[in-house]
């Protein structure tokens, strides 16, 4: 008989929670050296300075790794992601500043870059969405203008928020602006509510950049919606953000700023696993989730959890249908 240590060293076979709070129990590093190897790296981004509603996403990448769960196959897609076709590793933190929005972003950008730099994805945990603009930013200086499949109730295309240039609610505007975001392969999924505005949307219509609001998933089905969007980025280097908030309050209540209306969560998760099983992925992030209690397995943080999930099983998907290299 194979004693109970023997076989959470060997085998991974532990209590969810039991032991240190790693993403899905991963190895955890902090040295870049210590990345190389690794198909994948786990980033928190745990910031929440330039939000215009409710604060509280500094807290949403521990509470995502407490909502996560240990590795294992997939029911449906038949892979098991993390134990048998992608080493994945959890390399912690972005070293943020509160109260420094700057520099934390300068900090994020930094520790995405060091991912990107061993040749593994980064997918970093929020962190309110202005985190998007260092993520995108490190992942554009290595592969170029990316193309972006955005899920979110709003298009975060403001020039500004509240008379604030630097926002969640600017950073796509801010990115596409710079160039680090291609607008001609730039998809947003699931808008509704009553913002933004006529300025905004024209500015978005010039620049070739593709709307999909809730009615069309109602009306035409997430399966649909998403070929559309998988036929607009087409090929080159995509990066994934999803706003927690493009689902309905019923499925994720933890968020700064909830609109009725959204998504399912599983139309959302079957969605990110698709996409990133039928994409060139090279950065994922899953930003405003506003825990209900810190350090628990809430709703909110649960879905956020399974939404990474899904996105790396994507990845193992693409990679079991690869070609054998010769």
């Amino acid at each position: 008989m194979i004693d109970p240590l023997t076989r959470w060293a060997t085998y991974g076979e532990k209590p969810d929670y039991a032991g240190l709070m790693t993403y899905a129990g991963l190895p955890y590093t902090e040295d870049p050296a210590e990345l190389q190897g690794a198909d994948v790296a786990i980033v928190g981004a745990p910031m929440d300075e330039l939000t215009s509603d409710s604060p509280g996403t500094r807290f949403g990448p521990r509470a995502i790794r407490a909502a996560s769960c240990a590795p294992g196959g997939h029911l449906e897609a038949g892979v098991d992601a993390l134990r048998e076709v992608l080493r994945v590793v959890d390399f912690g933190d972005a070293p943020i500043l509160p109260a420094d929005p700057v520099r934390s972003h300068i900090a994020i950008q930094e520790t995405v870059a060091q991912v990107l730099a061993a040749g593994a994805i980064p997918v970093i945990l929020g962190g309110d969405h202005s985190i998007a603009e260092p993520d995108i930013r490190a992942v554009a200086e290595v592969h170029g203008p990316v193309g972006l499949i955005h899920f979110d109730t709003h298009t975060d295309t403001g020039r500004e928020v509240f008379g604030a240039t630097l926002s969640h609610g600017s950073c796509m505007y801010r990115l596409v602006e710079s160039g680090h975001i291609d607008p001609s392969r730039y998809v947003q999924i699931g808008l509704r509510g009553y913002w933004p505005g006529e300025t905004e949307f024209g500015w978005q219509a010039e620049r070739g950049i593709v709307s999909h609001f809730m009615h069309d998933v109602r009306d035409r089905g997430i399966r649909a919606v998403v070929a559309d969007a998988l036929e607009h980025v087409g090929a080159g280097p995509v990066f994934l953000s999803v706003d927690i908030d493009v689902l309905d309050p019923a499925f994720a209540p933890g968020t700064g700023t909830p609109e009725p209306g959204g998504m399912t969560s599983g139309e959302l998760l079957w969605a990110c696993r698709e996409i990133a099983s039928a994409v060139d992925l090279v950065g994922h992030e899953i930003v405003e989730v506003l825990p209900d209690r810190i350090g628990s397995r809430d709703i909110t943080a649960l879905v956020a959890e399974r939404v990474v999930r899904e996105t790396l099983t994507g990845l193992a998907l693409a990679r079991v249908r690869e070609p054998a290299r010769t």
